[in-house]
């Protein structure tokens, strides 16, 4: 039987690479006091003028309608379904998709339907799914495309640099990094996602410190227990991903994905922000 891999919208996945490999997307929305928008249905130039003009918006996991079809869909079509989804302690999404399962299962009691807590989001989850949908079209069992996923999800990280702490102040969600709130004055942090919660992971003082100190981190790591894919985000700020991309590429001698961050990210972070997610081919050892 055929396993359909499905992801939300904060995976950030290229488009090419998602149909190329099947992946399904469910979408969360921002929501400004006026308006609301799907995530895959707003671009980054309009969402940070909106954002400009109206101030920074809540986001909202996707609709249980909308996880329902994703996931009937695919076993109306005959297919086992591994869903993996942004971290629980940032989302209603991994929640609700166990409600959406069990509606399916009222239907389709022998359905195969996982369902997957990335503890991350960005490329960190969207590694997670794109693991899953390969070893599915290598015609791998669900317990063994489950188990690619786990460990896949033991040897990512996802480092970034906000370029202002405002986002981070006024958005909320942001886990241990609100160590960082309370007047504390041109403190640059990287931060990283663990046990499902933006840390920080260090304090530096001025933002390209920030990022430099972050390739050593990667390249420390890389070379301890070796690279599998690797990726660059930003926010609004292509041409500095494009030089820290050149960067890492000269280094690691590997391929090197950009990749913009949306807005249910962005909104808590903000514009400038540079992030690395890659993931090593053993398990790393902190």
């Amino acid at each position: 039987m055929a396993i359909e891999v499905i992801t939300d919208s904060t995976s950030y996945i290229d488009e090419s690479l998602r149909q190329e490999l099947g992946i399904k997307i469910v979408s969360l929305s921002v929501n400004f006091e006026d308006e609301s928008f799907r995530e895959t249905d707003i671009d980054n130039e309009t969402f940070y003028k909106k954002m400009k003009e109206k101030g920074i918006p809540k986001s909202s996991q996707p609709a249980v309608d909308e996880l329902y079809s994703a996931i009937r869909d695919a076993v109306k079509e005959g297919s086992s379904v591994v869903c993996v989804f942004i971290s629980s302690d940032m989302s209603g999404t991994f929640s609700t998709a166990h409600i959406a399962r069990d509606m399916v299962l009222e239907e389709f009691a022998d359905a195969e339907i996982e369902i997957l807590d990335s503890r991350s989001n960005c490329m960190q989850l969207g590694y997670a799914a794109i693991v899953a949908a390969r070893a599915a079209r290598e015609g791998k069992s669900m317990a063994e495309v489950v188990r690619i996923v786990e460990d896949n999800k033991k040897r990512s990280r996802f480092l970034f640099v906000p370029d202002t702490l405002e986002y981070l102040k006024k958005g909320g969600r942001i886990g241990g990094a609100s160590a960082l709130i309370g007047g504390l004055l041109k403190i640059i942090p990287i931060l990283t996602v663990e046990k499902g919660k933006t840390e920080v992971l260090m304090k530096v003082r001025t933002k390209q410190k920030a990022v430099d100190t972050m390739v050593e981190k990667v390249m420390e790591e890389i070379e301890k227990f070796g690279l599998g894919e690797i990726s660059v985000h930003h926010i609004n700020c292509l041409d500095e991903a494009k030089v820290l991309a050149e960067n890492l590429k000269a280094r690691t001698k590997a391929e090197v994905g950009i990749c913009s961050i949306g807005p249910v990210i962005g909104l808590h972070v903000g514009p400038g922000a540079l992030g690395i997610v890659y993931y090593t081919l053993q398990d790393r050892i902190i």
